[in-house]
């Protein structure tokens, strides 16, 4: 892809239509095979698929196969990972949240707003702007400095704008979502039909959604010195507040490969061996050590979600792969089955014929959540932490595990081992133990809000839980027994230092926009150690 910021304009699944530079040439000049104009409703179903990973693989659950090794949800079964050495490659992996925004998403929604408007129909305006609002979000916290004022525009080359541009821009787009989706009113029957796979056209939860944004955007700021705890409080309270509200996508599982879970054994995109782009990923120690009882702070804990969330072995227990050095390492009978269910006994990265072995995030027909409520409360308990009030930040914390297990066996509860299956007395039992929740709000610290947001996270919200760590600059006392790579373990290009961002698309920016690259300093070896704007103080 040359020219990403092109007027391209994805029509469904299966249909492209080529939008023109020029105004008069598309007057004078109709496209005979395509429409030109398309009903809104056919718009969104892609737009929604890109929020995850859309037909081409291009959305968050691509890039979170290789970020997941910088926090240490993955690592990859081998070792010569560059993302389990906190590097990058000179390629397009990595890449996909650039090209959700500004190609899937991208015009698609910019015409989908503009038509909407023009019609009336008030909750795709809404419904287009707050998907806006988090695709902004998410792209500026990945790559930082990005193309905003001149994006989506007919030309070649672009001038990139600072991450706080990009954050007062999220905003506003929040609250003009919230204003035209007050002005829809309730479920529309319209909205329904291009809302199938998200909030099936329930405005309520649309706007809870730009709500769960807002709580997000604000909570980014606890570096700076205009950080509102009290906003992230007040946004959080108005965001999802049960696993009902859950913002997710999700798939039908059919034989077409585009309408499966981009995790599924159908798609097979958690396979392969290659040294150039490790996909054969694992679970890493990290996250292991966590739920099984091993890290520091819920030492001797065992965590029940473990079962539903993460692999077990010939054993039967829970085991992780350290980042950089394989699963070799591990005794045969150890190593952690991979994430569709096959035994590493032997090193197999194929995918099974089928899913029934598979769960959590990993079948094909599993949603992927987007925004959840236990996030939301997490988000509460960090904000109430930091302003020190403690009773709202302890009752935030319980919430937030408490939903982190609701969601798991309301919606993932497929697939179970027999006998691991969570009971109301296990969430319980999990609960009461002190190493987890103390017994007063006097005894809960930060690390703890920050490591159940880790794990409640596991999978899905790994770009979030990257921005929280680069956040507390990888703190091992906040991410307690938490390792950044060093030595001959870090990428060669860091100088020492933990990566920070993304580098810019390269297969359109190195290739089309060096000059401005060159402008802001990302030609730079290290350009991916830089901190953004959001962490500094």
């Amino acid at each position: 892809m040359k020219r990403i910021f092109n007027k391209i304009l994805f029509v469904s699944i299966s249909v492209l239509v080529a939008v023109s530079c020029s105004k008069q040439i598309d007057d004078a000049y109709q496209n005979p095979n395509a429409p030109t104009r398309v009903p809104v409703e056919k718009l969104l179903p892609n737009i929604i698929a890109s929020m995850a990973g859309n037909y081409g693989g291009h959305g968050p659950m691509n890039d979170i196969r290789y970020v997941g090794a910088y926090v240490q949800n993955f690592a990859y079964y081998s070792t010569l990972s560059n993302f389990d050495q906190m590097g990058y490659y000179n390629n397009d992996v990595a890449q996909s949240v650039w090209r959700m925004h500004y190609y899937d998403i991208g015009y698609n929604n910019v015409k989908m707003i503009d038509w909407a408007a023009e019609e009336g129909k008030w909750d795709f305006v809404g419904v287009g702007k707050a998907i806006f609002a988090w695709s902004w979000l998410t792209l500026t916290d990945y790559h930082g400095d990005v193309i905003l004022n001149e994006a989506f525009k007919a030309q070649i080359t672009f001038k990139y704008d600072t991450q706080d541009q990009v954050y007062d821009y999220v905003r506003k787009l929040c609250f003009e979502a919230l204003e035209n989706l007050d002005k829809a009113g309730g479920v529309q029957s319209n909205l329904a039909a291009g809302d199938a796979y998200f909030y099936k056209g329930d405005i309520q939860k649309w706007k809870k959604f730009t709500y769960g944004v807002l709580a997000r955007y604000y909570n980014h700021f606890s570096n700076k010195s205009t950080y509102k705890p009290d906003s992230v409080i007040y946004y959080a309270n108005r965001a999802m507040s049960s696993t009902a509200d859950d913002g997710m996508v999700k798939f039908e599982a059919n034989n077409v490969s585009a309408s499966n879970n981009f995790f599924g054994p159908f798609r097979g995109n958690l396979g392969g061996a290659s040294t150039a782009s490790p996909t054969a990923i694992r679970q890493a120690s990290f996250i292991a050590n966590l739920m099984n009882g091993t890290n520091t702070e819920f030492a001797g804990v065992q965590d029940p979600r473990a079962w539903y969330m993460l692999r077990g072995n010939t054993n039967g227990t829970i085991v992780g792969v350290a980042p950089n050095k394989g699963q070799t390492v591990i005794a045969a009978n150890d190593r952690p089955e991979n994430f569709w269910g096959v035994s590493q006994v032997v090193a197999s990265n194929t995918a099974p014929a089928n899913d029934n072995n598979c769960r959590y995030l990993f079948r094909n027909k599993s949603p992927f959540p987007v925004l959840t409520a236990c996030e939301m409360q997490f988000i509460k308990a960090e904000a109430a932490f930091k302003k020190n009030s403690l009773d709202t930040a302890y009752a935030a914390y319980k919430n937030g595990i408490s939903q982190s297990f609701d969601m798991l066996t309301q919606t993932f509860n497929v697939n179970i081992p027999a006998g691991k299956e969570i009971t109301p007395a296990m969430k319980a039992a999990y609960m009461s133990d002190p190493s987890v929740v103390p017994p007063t709000a006097a005894g809960l610290t930060l690390s703890k809000i920050m490591l159940q947001k880790y794990i409640s996270m596991f999978g899905y919200g790994t770009l979030e839980t990257w921005m929280d760590m680069r956040r507390y600059n990888y703190s091992n006392t906040v991410f307690t027994d938490f390792v950044v790579p060093t030595g001959g373990d870090l990428f060669p290009d860091n100088a020492g230092k933990p990566v920070q961002r993304m580098r810019p698309r390269f297969n359109s920016e190195y290739v089309w926009n060096i000059l401005e690259l060159q402008r802001i300093g990302a030609t730079a070896n290290d350009y991916h150690t830089k901190k953004l704007w959001i962490t500094e103080p």
